[in-house]
C-alpha cells in the first residue's frame, strides 16, 4: 500500500465579476419591471409583490461581497437573469473542460508534473454540462493523459468524494497520480431571479494533483485519511434533468433551478460537520485543538463560524478557518479546495489541517492532511 500526497492545486478564475451593489440594481429592476407587469393581480391581492433585494441584506445573510462569472451582461439584464453562452458545435472543446483543462494545467505546473505522469482524471462537480460523452475524458485527452477519466456528482461535496476515491486508486497501485477537477459553472443553475437565493453562487474551476507521496515534490501534503457520510435530505434540490423534457416541463419552473431550505440547513448541517470534523479527527489520533488550519466549504460565514466555534470552544480566526466566499461567493465543491489553494504556503513540516465540504445529499466529506 502506497502513501498519498497532495502534490499541488491549480485554479481557474473567471474574467468577470459581479459586485453586491451591481447585482442587487439588476435584482430591483426585474422586480419592478414583475411588480409593473402583474400591478392588476397584486392590487386585487391574488400575488404578492416582489420585495427589493439590498447589500446589506446579502452580506449580513452570507458573507459574500462579489463573484466570478463566466458571463455578466446575461446575468444583469432585468429582461433575461441568467447567464448568456454561445453553443459550441462538437468539434470544439466544452466550456467546462475548457476551464477544467486550464486549473489542471496549472496544478500540474505547479508540482513540475506534464500529463506523462498522470493516470486518470476525475471530474466532480455539483452540475455537469452534457449526460455523455463524460467531462472527464473530454479534459483526459485534451490534456493528453493516457489512462481513464470519469464523472461523479455529490453536489458541493464532489471535491471531497473524488480526493477519496482517488486516494484508494493510489494506495492500492492502480494509478500513480490522478487529478481531481471542479468545473463550478454554478451561475447556470442558480435562480437569480429569486431575492432569498439570487446571490449565492459564482463560477470557478479548481484542480487537485493527488499522487503517491514518494513521487511527490518537496514541501507536499500527505493524506493522513479520508472520510465520507450522507443521508437523505430534500431541503437543497435540483429537479432538472434529463426526464423533464419527457414531463413536459417548463424549464423555468422554480424547481428546475437551485433551491433551499436554509434556515434548516443551518440547523441540520452544522452540527453534522462539526460531529463529523471531530470523529474524524478522533479516529486519527488527533484533536480539533491541535489542528493549524480548517479549510471549509464555503457557503456561508456564519455556516462556518458555528461550525469552528463548536469545535474549538471558542470563534476561530481567520487565519485558523479562511474565508474566501466574499471574493467567490459559494462555489458548490471547489469552495474548500480554493480555500486550500490560496492558504496553505504558510504550513511547516508537520503541521496538520483539515479539508471539509458539506452539501446536498446531505453529504459531508473530510480530508486530514500533514505538510510533509
Amino acid at each position: 500500500m502506497h502513501r498519498v500526497a497532495i502534490s499541488s492545486t491549480g485554479l481557474f478564475t473567471p474574467p468577470e465579476v459581479i459586485t453586491n451593489a451591481e447585482l442587487v440594481k439588476a435584482y430591483n429592476q426585474y422586480a419592478a419591471l414583475e411588480n409593473s407587469k402583474h400591478a392588476k393581480e397584486i392590487a386585487a391581492g391574488t400575488l404578492i409583490a416582489l420585495t427589493d433585494s439590498n447589500v446589506e441584506f446579502i452580506e449580513k445573510a452570507s458573507g459574500i461581497q462579489r463573484r466570478y462569472v463566466m458571463d455578466k451582461a446575461g446575468v444583469l439584464d432585468p429582461t433575461r437573469m441568467r447567464p448568456q453562452f454561445t453553443p459550441r458545435p462538437d468539434h470544439e472543446i466544452s466550456m467546462m473542460a475548457e476551464i477544467g483543462v486550464k486549473a489542471a494545467q496549472a496544478a500540474l505546473d505547479a508540482a513540475g508534473k506534464t500529463a506523462a505522469d498522470v493516470d486518470g482524471l476525475i471530474c466532480a462537480a455539483a452540475n455537469m454540462q452534457r449526460p455523455y460523452p463524460a467531462m472527464g475524458v473530454e479534459m483526459q485527452t485534451a490534456l493528453g493523459i493516457e489512462g481513464y477519466a470519469f464523472d461523479m456528482n455529490v453536489a458541493c461535496s464532489s471535491a471531497t468524494f473524488a480526493l477519496e476515491l482517488a486516494v484508494n486508486a493510489i494506495r492500492t497501485g492502480q494509478a500513480r497520480a490522478i487529478l481531481v477537477v471542479n468545473p463550478e459553472i454554478t451561475s447556470a443553475h442558480l435562480a437569480w431571479k429569486d431575492r432569498d437565493c439570487h446571490f449565492i453562487f459564482g463560477d470557478v474551476c479548481t484542480a487537485i494533483l493527488v499522487e503517491r507521496l514518494d513521487l511527490a515534490p518537496a514541501g507536499a501534503f500527505e493524506i493522513l485519511g479520508t472520510r465520507l457520510l450522507s443521508t437523505f435530505s430534500n431541503n437543497i434540490r435540483n429537479n432538472q434533468g434529463f426526464m423533464s423534457r419527457a414531463e413536459d416541463r417548463d424549464p423555468e419552473d422554480r424547481d428546475q433551478l437551485f433551491r433551499q431550505e436554509g434556515r434548516k440547513v443551518f440547523k441540520e448541517v452544522c452540527p453534522m460537520a462539526a460531529d463529523h470534523i471531530e470523529s474524524h479527527l478522533q479516529s486519527l489520533g488527533h484533536t480539533p485543538l491541535e489542528i493549524r488550519r480548517f479549510w471549509l466549504h464555503q457557503a456561508n460565514l456564519s455556516m462556518n463560524q458555528f461550525i469552528t466555534r463548536k469545535l474549538l470552544g471558542r470563534d476561530a480566526t481567520l487565519n485558523e478557518a479562511p474565508v474566501i466566499l466574499d471574493e467567490f461567493a459559494n462555489t458548490a465543491s471547489a469552495g474548500s479546495i480554493i480555500a486550500f489553494h490560496r492558504n496553505k504556503a504558510d504550513f511547516t513540516s508537520g503541521q496538520v489541517g483539515v479539508i471539509c465540504s458539506f452539501g446536498a445529499g446531505y453529504s459531508i466529506g473530510s480530508v486530514v492532511v500533514q505538510k510533509t
